[in-house]
């Protein structure tokens, strides 16, 4: 029997099939199947200590939340607990990578020193936009503050990034006392008492390497200095992110935005076919972050350049709650990304006042997709489904649990939820599972039909677009509340992306509420700012230099100039609670206007761009 103390999917998960979890893109993500064991996100009070029984692993973080891993078995006893309040399952973090071949008027993206891999038809012209943008970004970030400010390099001052990792034999990472990485958590690593790799004290998974180990690996060169600290980052995304953030390099052209902060590095776990990073890895991040900053006496500017399309969008996930609650323990700064769903085509909402059809482009070869519905509760809808044939679903929206239906080579999996005792809205999720391989391919349509309207708002969302076909989309989408998953928690600065070549708005980047609209159960006033995010060139893993496009690049622009104002805040003696929500009303502040935004703040820059030199307190 479902649980009230369980989220929506959690519940349709632990309902379905092992056949269905695999099929899916959602249901199996926290569930480990040769275990047979989940890990979970729990909200409690007391004490949970007594649950560390060898089949339970308790890991307490902060403000009450933990993080529990359990057989399936046991999870109904957990939710018959006093002590728990609320669970949810994880959800996979989608690192955020915008392709700017989607984008009609970009070049596609390479390498600025000649070694990357990107053919173009016009070098000549895409190595002037580079260094205009370059020039724009170091005008605007550094090069301002360097000259005009005393200096400001972030030193003395935390920057934490939590990514794929780092290329740590970089020298943008290095000063003349050796690493400027005070400690890297690779999760991805298993511990090894013989080789004397322990995770961090308090946690369980992973191995921490400290300042003293990296500066003896890069002492020995890469080939034997990688068998001392055997952290690699792949993909590249984190190194190029923290290079933005804090890179040290000594040509001016890629010199980051805080070259003399310190860094604190954590390569999140992966897991499941995806290899997606969870966010249980990264509340364990957060947590272990602000633990060692504390201990330092360091103030912390941390780095959130990821997220997911699951959930209300309202600030109201245990996730955003956490991190919400994370923003107020020690002198910190949590800045994350708008992600790159606002021109996506994965989003659909409006005021349901007559019968509204909501159509959906399904591409062909889509192995899997799933769809949310999210409306007020006091709303009641009717709801039916067309499939591409022409089959009508209806859907008994006033039965809460789960329905199956399966139509040709489409299996559907509906849940009816109801609210949280966090949100006023409530769920209606449908997950499309191919009977074979491939889920019908064509046009579904949504058929909304009011019943009884109070606030008459809807929200529909599709998984991001790294995870689904380009051809699958609403065909009439709206970009608007297209924020990416957690950068809608209401205490981190949340930063879109601009073109900063052009000085205009970059229509990747995930949006707010249009204008100052403010809508039921609906956060208002976000992206806080924005910041250059088209092809930013920085230090590439493995050396040299490539161009990166997306609000992932845009956001450590904000990180490293987060840690200048807490340098001169906190580190100098200016201001000691220069950090928190008053750091971000002194960027609101000191944004610059954006061309074409005429009213700020909005959906699209929020208060305008990052200008570090108007953001800093008596300039």
């Amino acid at each position: 029997m479902d649980s009230q103390k369980l989220e929506d999917i959690l519940n349709l998960s632990l309902d379905s099939t092992m056949e269905e979890r695999e099929k899916s893109l959602t249901l199996n993500v926290g569930f480990n199947e040769a275990e047979q064991t989940w890990e979970l996100i729990v909200k409690f009070h007391g004490d949970l200590s007594r649950l560390n029984d060898g089949r339970i692993s308790v890991e307490v973080l902060l403000a009450g939340y933990a993080i529990v891993t359990i057989p399936e078995s046991l999870i109904p006893a957990l939710a018959a607990l006093d002590e728990i309040e609320y669970v949810e399952k994880p959800r996979e973090l989608l690192y955020n990578i915008y392709d700017a071949k989607r984008q009609s008027c970009f070049l596609p993206v390479g390498d600025f020193s000649g070694e990357g891999t990107g053919a173009f038809s016009s070098r000549q012209a895409f190595l002037q936009d580079m260094m205009s943008e370059l020039e724009y970004r170091n005008d605007r970030t550094s090069a301002e503050v360097t000259s005009g400010s005393g200096g400001l390099t972030g030193a003395g001052c935390l920057v934490a990034v939590f990514d794929s990792g780092i290329d740590y034999f970089l020298p943008d990472f290095q000063n003349r006392d050796g690493s400027r990485i005070l400690y890297l958590w690779d999760q991805t690593l298993l511990p090894d008492e013989e080789r004397g790799f322990y995770p961090p004290e308090g946690f369980i998974m992973g191995v921490e390497f400290t300042k003293e180990k990296i500066d003896a690996a890069i002492a020995l060169g890469e080939a034997e200095g990688f068998r001392l600290v055997p952290s690699a980052d792949v993909s590249g995304h984190g190194t190029a992110v923290a290079a933005i953030a804090a890179g040290s390099s000594t040509n001016a052209l890629y010199t980051g935005a805080a070259p003399g902060a310190s860094l604190l590095i954590v390569r999140l776990g992966q897991a499941g076919r995806g290899s997606y990073p969870r966010t249980t890895q990264l509340m364990r991040a957060m947590a272990y972050a602000l633990q060692k900053a504390q201990e330092l006496g360091m103030p912390l500017a941390v780095n959130l350049s990821f997220g997911n399309s699951y959930g209300a969008h309202d600030g109201s996930s245990l996730l955003e709650r956490f991190l919400d609650n994370a923003s107020e323990v020690w002198k910190n700064v949590i800045c994350a990304g708008a992600g790159n769903e606002g021109a996506s085509a994965g989003h659909v909402s409006g005021r349901l006042t007559q019968e509204r059809a909501v159509e959906l482009a399904v591409g062909e070869y889509e192995s899997s997709m799933n769809v949310q519905l999210w409306k007020n509760f006091s709303d009641r809808f009717r709801i039916a489904l067309l499939t591409p044939s022409g089959q009508r679903i209806d859907v008994p929206v006033d039965r809460v649990g789960r329905i199956t239906v399966t139509v040709e080579q489409t299996q559907i999996l509906i849940y009816v939820g109801e609210p949280s005792p966090y949100s006023v809205n409530q769920e209606i999720y449908f997950d499309f599972l191919p009977v074979n391989h491939f889920i019908n391919s064509g046009i579904w349509t949504f058929l909304l039909e009011p019943v009884y309207i109070v606030a008459g708002e809807f929200q529909m969302y599709l998984p991001g677009q790294a995870v689904r076909t380009d051809d699958t989309r609403f065909f009439d989408p709206t970009p608007e509340l297209t924020l990416t998953i957690p950068s809608t928690a209401g205490k981190l600065i949340t930063v879109g992306a601009i073109q900063g070549n052009y000085d205009a708005y970059a229509d990747f980047s995930g949006r707010g509420v249009r204008g100052r609209e403010q809508l039921p159960g609906f956060p208002n006033t976000k992206p806080d700012l924005a910041a250059p995010g088209v092809n930013i060139v920085t230090a590439r893993a493995g050396g040299g230099h490539e161009a990166y496009t997306g609000t992932s690049f845009a956001v450590p622009l904000v990180t490293g100039a987060a840690a200048l104002l807490m340098e001169w805040g906190i580190v100098r003696g200016n201001d000691p609670y220069l950090y928190g929500e008053k750091l971000k009303a002194f960027l609101q502040r000191g944004a610059r206007r954006v061309r074409g935004e005429e009213r700020v703040p909005n959906d699209r820059v929020g208060y305008g761009a990052l200008c570090v030199e108007d953001s800093l307190p008596g300039e």
